[in-house]
């Protein structure tokens, strides 16, 4: 199977527009920041009632995804299901080694699902419980947002600094079809995607809709802890 192609199209880009203003997002998915009750006394989210992982292999399901897709894939539980990603080294060859290598070295064992802006984008890989940072493993990477690939509904793709080349271990899915933040010209690069989920997209629909705490525009808590238990690679 073919990774989904960019989409292109006034209607589109008007449409999205539209979504970001409604849900007061807006199309900076950037790493970290603001995080805690930054002095508002906005209490930080409860702990997740089910800490322990309830299994540590991967469901019939996602293997059997896994097996018929043609590109590597990682399966990762959350607390809210599982899901299992397939990764396009061929389109993000360097965004999609540093994500293996940050799952062979189990960084994203018991981190948090931190920001869940509906009907927008869910995004983790830099907070453990209790909100605590985790400063990443490996210098920043290289922006492959110019690819071909566009963040469509259920795709992975790289959170990062204002400069482009700042994307470290955090990601981000698109909960529906954000091609707003697709690469436009190298003043405008948007955020690079590199995988897309083929098993367990329930999952990622059922995270976007948990109740959050809203303290700014783009800062959005789960009320309870989203964990990632962990992340395995499948092949």
């Amino acid at each position: 199977m073919r990774p989904i192609p960019r989409l292109a199209g006034l209607a589109l880009s008007l449409g999205l527009a539209a979504l970001l203003s409604a849900c007061g997002g807006g199309a900076s998915i950037e790493i970290g920041g603001g995080w805690g009750d930054g002095g508002s006394g906005t209490p930080y989210p409860r702990p997740q009632p089910q800490p322990n992982p309830p299994t540590l292999s991967c469901s019939a399901a996602g293997l059997a995804a896994s097996a018929a897709s043609r590109w590597g894939t990682v399966c990762m539980l959350t607390s809210s299901g599982e899901m299992v990603v397939e990764l396009y080294d061929s389109y993000a060859p360097q965004t999609v080694a540093n994500f293996y290598r940050y799952v062979a070295a189990g960084f994203y064992t018991n981190t948090l699902i931190h920001r869940v802006d509906r009907d927008f984008v869910v995004q983790g890989g830099g907070y453990a419980p209790g909100m605590v940072e985790k400063r990443p493993l490996y210098p920043p990477i290289p922006l492959e947002s110019n690819n071909g690939l566009s963040n469509l509904r259920g795709t992975i793709a790289m959170p990062r600094r204002s400069g482009p080349d700042s994307a470290t271990s955090e990601f981000f899915f698109n909960v529906v079809d954000n091609t707003g933040l697709d690469y436009q010209s190298a003043a405008k690069p948007g955020y690079a995607v590199f995988g897309r989920i083929i098993s367990g997209l329930a999952t990622l629909d059922a995270i976007n809709v948990v109740p959050v705490y809203r303290y700014s525009a783009t800062d959005l808590q789960p009320r309870t802890e989203v964990l990632v238990y962990w992340m395995q690679r499948l092949k």
